[in-house]
């Protein structure tokens, strides 16, 4: 559920914070003053494009924030959760939009992508603009719609995965029976994993070849270390360590003769003389070990040479090349075996589709159950929206062609007939504006409730709509709040009574600077306002009583 919401130099709004409920909030105004810049916030606030327009004149940034209550909304949380964005069960989201065009969004404190808001927005708001009726116009739309409705979702995606299964056994049957593409690619991936098998080498093989190619190619570097280190610890010098250590050991010890307190330092320049002696030993011993082999460095570098081309030509790093070599031997095994390869795909091939054929079915029989119920319901609501004897109902038709199709085995159309004694046609056929704006609310209201988004938002879904019908709108927008927070910008008295919350949007101009003020109305300030929506420019006391009429019928 949204909470509140602030805005800060967006758009006309200079500053506004609004505080939200659950049930149904209106949103009223004068044509203009920015009743849909609500909308338009949380629309951002959902990851939608930004436009630098939307930043108020003669400012830098405009600023956005929601927050909402996860309470009962479980996906919303766990989808948090996974995202590592969870807050204690905490929902804010907050954007910001730069005036040259840019913008940056957080989701509880952490930055956040567009892709991610879009995503967790899903889970928990649904908004439906003034035009988005015409979305039933679309044969897609309405195959999801009635998905939706019939809470397929699962049996959707199995149809799709086994699609996507099928099509990928047709992909690799059609790379294994290529012909001449087919010879050409076997002798080039014969010498490609010629090259790689005897090249690549394992990760741990590949650092001890570096460190091979290291000590080789600095080889007289390092003799010519290990003996300076040999003469600098135990030459013929005076200085050298060791006999340096040597005299300070002596001296030391006839101190310690004095003082017995010096005995524990003998000791250590004891055991420093000790391991002095090994360290020397240890530098002789390398040095006459070190291996001068002008041929093993050839070889080392050489095989280093040819990863690196063969890094370059798979444009991979040179620890993945063994990983490579065996992918493209699999590859050129199944072309070279492919007659056992090819029947064991066209089995998988034949059991996807089998699988398919099962899914699809079952899809088509919750399809065929939720089409009876959905047009039983939207017929009885068109009556209900001023369309009496008008019938909704959902045709399905087999898709044309027999192979797996991600969509399932039917293609929806919704039909309608908006008057008695004539038979149902395409809705995108015969339905006028304002039918369609009807039979969209009526869609809205018997599928819509079912989502499990906390917040449902409509933008002015009832434009072309008024009288006895506009009251209609109005109830079932309020029954729809009883099952979830609903917010409804309006133009309509008989939709704006409806609301257990109203807000009011208003445009002051002063000192050639407009803003928008955003208030909610309490009970007498709420009948000013329905008596304005009623009466225009000059409120009547009878206006003024219709109104106070119409919001005691509504909310009573």
């Amino acid at each position: 559920m949204l909470s509140s919401l602030y805005v800060r130099n967006f758009a006309v709004v200079e500053e506004a914070e609004i505080g939200f409920g659950p049930g149904m909030t209106v949103v009223t105004g004068e044509t203009g003053a920015g009743k849909s810049l609500l909308v338009d916030a949380l629309m951002l606030l959902s990851g939608a494009r930004a436009d630098s327009a939307l930043v108020r004149a003669g400012s830098d940034r405009a600023e956005l924030s929601a927050e909402f209550d996860l309470s009962a909304l479980p996906a919303a949380r766990d989808w948090l959760a996974q995202q590592e964005l969870d807050d204690d069960g905490h929902c804010n989201l907050r954007r910001v939009l730069k005036a040259e065009g840019s913008s940056r969004a957080w989701i509880n404190g952490r930055p956040a992508t567009l892709t991610q808001l879009s995503e967790l927005a899903a889970l928990i708001v649904e908004i439906h603009g003034q035009h988005e009726h015409q979305a039933l116009l679309s044969r897609t739309h309405q195959l999801a719609l009635l998905d939706a409705f019939a809470q397929a979702a699962p049996l959707r995606e199995r149809v799709a995965e086994q699609t996507r299964a099928w099509r990928d056994c047709g992909r690799r049957i059609e790379a294994l029976t290529g012909g001449e593409d087919r010879d050409e690619r076997i002798a080039l991936l014969r010498h490609e994993v010629e090259a790689l098998q005897r090249w690549s080498l394992a990760p741990e093989d590949l650092q001890e070849l570096e460190a091979d190619h290291r000590r080789l190619a600095n080889a007289g570097r390092l003799l010519e270390g290990a003996n300076g280190l040999s003469e600098l610890l135990d030459g013929d010098s005076e200085f050298a360590a060791r006999r340096a250590v040597g005299r300070a050991q002596a001296e030391l010890a006839r101190l310690a003769e004095l003082d017995s307190r010096l005995e524990p330092l003998a000791a250590l320049l004891e055991n420093a003389e000790i391991q002095l002696g090994e360290a020397i030993d240890g530098l002789g011993h390398y040095a006459s070990d070190l291996d001068m082999d002008p041929e093993r460095f050839a070889e080392v570098d050489q095989h280093l040479a040819r990863l690196h081309d063969l890094g370059r030509r798979h444009r991979l790093p040179l620890e993945e090349l063994q990983q490579k070599a065996e992918t493209l031997a699999t590859e050129l095994e199944e072309l070279e075996g492919a007659g056992a390869t090819l029947e064991r795909l066209r089995r998988e091939r034949d059991e996807c589709a089998s699988r398919y054929t099962k899914a699809a079915a079952e899809l088509s029989k919750a399809r065929a159950k939720a089409a009876a119920t959905l047009g039983e319901q939207i017929t009885a609501l068109m009556q209900e929206l001023g369309m009496a004897g008008g019938r909704f109902q959902v045709s399905l038709t087999p898709r044309d062609g027999d192979d797996p199709d991600a969509l399932g085995a039917e293609r929806c159309e919704f039909e309608v007939s908006a008057n008695p004694g004539q038979p149902p046609r395409a809705l995108r056929k015969v339905a006028s504006g304002g039918e369609l704006a009807r039979i969209s609310l009526a869609v809205e209201v018997a599928a819509l409730g079912m989502d499990s988004v906390g917040c449902m938002i409509f933008d002015e879904v009832d434009s072309g709509i008024g009288g006895a019908v506009a009251e209609v709108v109005g109830q079932k927008l309020r029954t729809l709040g009883d099952r979830c927070q609903t917010l409804c910008v309006t133009h309509l008295p008989q939709v704006a009574a409806q609301g257990h919350a109203h807000i009011k949007v208003s445009k002051q101009s002063e000192d050639d600077t407009t803003r928008t003020r955003i208030e909610s109305l309490d009970g007498k300030q709420r009948s000013r306002e329905l008596a304005r929506m009623l009466g225009g420019i000059e409120i009547t006391r009878e206006t003024e009583a219709h109104a106070r009429k119409m919001l005691k019928q509504a909310q009573g």
